[in-house]
């Protein structure tokens, strides 16, 4: 996996995973890129520079920033290492993913989860995209921050969830006003994909729905909007109480 950009580059660097290489172009004399450049030989971790039109080609889009991690494939945690560290836990928050294929959608649904101090986020294997060198990037870095359990069922890691004693709510569309509803304690939210919204079986096994007030002429939010709209407010009541 490649990680690129400045800010992803030093993300992935405070995290202290092994990283095989880093490349960097010739020339970047810049402040930032100076001490993006220190941070990474004090580090230890291997880099070696090369002309730019390397960093270019090996580039998914060219945004670079002259930096470029290798690392392993993204590794996913184990929805049960989820649930165990938030066991003891009075305001657990996860928040679920149903059916976003979108990687724009789910690189700002990881930056908005690992900004709000989110305990883990839940995406299925299908129907859904995956954390990948673009989704990192999308993410700045977020996604070595943040518990991400990539699942083969959804509702059967929704039972799982609520059998931990952990409330589901589908945030959709007709559900109770969101700004009306309690979401302290033990929550999980799940937000449906930008086509079908949340599947009909695991809407059915959520504790109750709550939807994002609409006045314009479009009644409907892309996912990576909703989430940051619905997870700020419940973290607005829990650091209100």
């Amino acid at each position: 996996m490649k990680i690129e950009g400045k800010n992803s580059v030093r993300e992935l660097l405070r995290t202290k995973k092994t990283i095989d290489k880093i490349l960097i172009a010739n020339g970047m004399r810049d402040e930032e890129s100076k001490n993006l450049l220190n941070i990474i030989k004090s580090s230890g971790a291997k880099y070696q520079f090369a002309d730019k039109s390397v960093l270019d080609k090996e580039s998914e889009g060219r945004r670079h920033q002259g930096f470029i991690a290798y690392v392993s494939d993204y590794k996913y945690a184990e929805l049960g290492e989820i649930l165990a560290s938030v066991e003891d836990k009075d305001d657990a928050f996860l928040v679920m993913l149903d059916g976003v294929e979108d990687p724009h959608n789910l690189g700002s649904v990881i930056r908005v989860c690992e900004c709000a101090g989110i305990d883990g986020l839940i995406i299925g294997k299908r129907r859904s995209a995956s954390v990948t060198d673009a989704v990192m990037r999308i993410s700045e870095g977020s996604a070595n921050h943040l518990k991400i359990a990539r699942v083969t069922n959804l509702n059967s890691a929704l039972d799982e969830i609520k059998k931990a004693n952990i409330w589901a709510y589908a945030l959709e569309l007709g559900g109770n006003n969101i700004y009306k509803n309690k979401l302290t304690g033990r929550i999980c939210m799940v937000i449906g994909g930008e086509d079908s919204g949340v599947n009909e079986l695991t809407r059915k096994k959520c504790d109750a729905h709550i939807s994002i007030p609409m006045y314009g002429n479009v009644n409907s939010l892309n996912a990576s909007v909703a989430c940051g709209i619905g997870v700020f407010e419940a973290l607005r009541q829990r650091k209100d109480v």
